[in-house]
């Protein structure tokens, strides 16, 4: 049987990037609730500031208000060097993002690969994982 035949469409790759970039700029306002508003219920997520992976937004959401109660909030967020891979019922968009926080104890900044997984409910492209690697430069050989 054929993803078609199984009712699945391939979303269109504009879609995705709209569906990223709400992401992305509800996470530069520092917007929980249009941020996660992007993400299903049972989307997890994987940091490497964190030791253990998050298996759900509500674990997500208590991490981001505790951020933000302590004072933590971005300055900005930028994305470049973005890929779309879609395929029936999903899509993966990987990008470098480079963001710059704020904190009690002064201003942080940060360049890393990020891969957010979107999955079709509906016509809605919701994300069901996301993933921050941090991005160092090359060494020579």
């Amino acid at each position: 049987m054929t993803a078609e035949e199984q009712g699945l469409r391939t979303p269109d790759r504009a879609a995705v990037e709209a569906a990223a970039d709400a992401i992305i700029d509800a996470f530069a306002a520092t917007d929980g609730e249009r941020y996660f508003a992007g993400f299903s219920p049972d989307a997890t997520f994987i940091f490497h500031t964190e030791p253990a992976r998050l298996d759900d937004r509500a674990a997500y959401e208590r991490l981001w208000g505790g951020w933000v109660d302590s004072g933590w909030r971005v300055a900005s967020c930028t994305s470049t060097d973005r890929l779309v891979q879609v395929w029936p019922g999903g899509a993966v968009f990987t990008h470098t993002v480079d963001t710059a926080v704020e904190t009690t104890d002064g201003p942080s900044a940060y360049r890393e690969s990020e891969s957010i997984v979107f999955a079709l409910d509906g016509d809605r492209l919701v994300a069901v994982h996301e993933h921050l690697s941090p991005l160092t430069e090359p060494t020579p050989a």
